[in-house]
């Protein structure tokens, strides 16, 4: 008698222990919470149990952390041979909207790699900021927006969270000025009304030096330390000092940086697109956590 594993049952478990939250994989799945608990309860009617709630989040029980490599590697072979087949059967246009700093820092091995798979599809790029892409994806214009916004404030699926961080020249001292020399993309940047509101808190003086619309402009007002920006830690380039908060800086909140599509069912493109996005920041996470993992061994042996 043939036994067969349920690929979406293993998806949903997966999506879990990323996430930590069926909520979260509910989200990442396009799928109700109730969908993720009958699928999981489903698996472990076969498996045993998978996971204990800890606090708010979804831990991994031993048996968990044993079916979890074989799961990742099943869903890999599963999707890799799913592309092969319908190699060639892609096609059509979508256009991604997305902020300067993840198009400069992150996307770019993302649509590499998606375009070597599926060289039928013509990928047409959108940089504006976040709430520019949002009423262009509202009128339109673009078939799937990825945005930086604060926790909670969107129905958009999160890819990903990282912390707002100050960023100087290498060495420099623009932070150490009484008045904070603040160099912001334009006044449309998601983050500039959360910076402020900080600085107002904290009773930091502080001026503008720079707000036209490129990052690359502003980069280099901070590179000649006329002034000090903001970035997601995670998009700081290489030569660029990340400020502490406690030095006359305020902390920063963290981010979101969520995926938005229109309702409706998508072209296969797009869901193609919307998969290696999903995958692409998934995969940036586990990498990010294994090298804080081997830092702190190699600290603490």
């Amino acid at each position: 008698m043939a036994r067969n594993l349920d690929i979406a049952l293993l998806r949903a478990f997966v999506a879990v222990a990323d996430r930590k939250s069926m909520t979260a994989a509910a989200r990442l799945l396009h799928l109700t919470q109730g969908a993720i608990s009958q699928q999981i309860s489903r698996l472990e009617t076969h498996s045993g149990p998978l996971f204990v709630r800890e606090h708010r989040d979804m831990r991994l029980t031993a048996n968990g952390e044993r079916l979890l490599g074989p799961s990742r590697h099943l869903l890999s072979v599963h999707d890799a041979l799913w592309q092969e087949m319908n190699r060639g059967t892609v096609a059509g246009s979508v256009r991604l909207g997305a902020p300067q700093d993840l198009v400069a820092s992150r996307l770019g091995p993302i649509l590499k790699d998606f375009s070597a798979d599926y060289p039928d599809v013509e990928l047409t790029l959108m940089c504006a900021a976040s709430t520019e892409l949002m009423r262009a994806l509202g009128r339109g214009e673009i078939d799937i927006a990825l945005v930086e916004e604060m926790p909670g404030t969107s129905d958009g699926q999160c890819l990903a969270a990282d912390r707002l961080v100050w960023v100087g020249a290498k060495g420099g001292t623009a932070f150490r000025k009484d008045i904070l020399p603040v160099s912001m993309v334009d006044e449309t940047c998601a983050f500039r009304p959360v910076v402020l509101d900080a600085l107002r808190r904290d009773g930091r003086p502080w001026r503008t030096v720079f707000e036209n619309g490129s990052i690359d402009a502003a980069a280099a007002t901070v590179r000649a330390d006329l002034a000090v920006t903001v970035l997601l830690s995670s998009t700081v380039p290489p030569g660029f000092d990340v400020l502490p908060s406690g030095r006359g800086l305020p902390e920063l909140p963290v981010f979101t940086i969520n995926l938005h599509t229109p309702p409706g069912q998508a072209s296969m493109a797009v869901a193609e697109v919307r998969r290696f996005l999903q995958d692409g920041f998934a995969q940036s996470a586990r990498e990010d956590t294994a090298l804080k993992s081997g830092a702190a061994e190699a600290i603490d042996p």
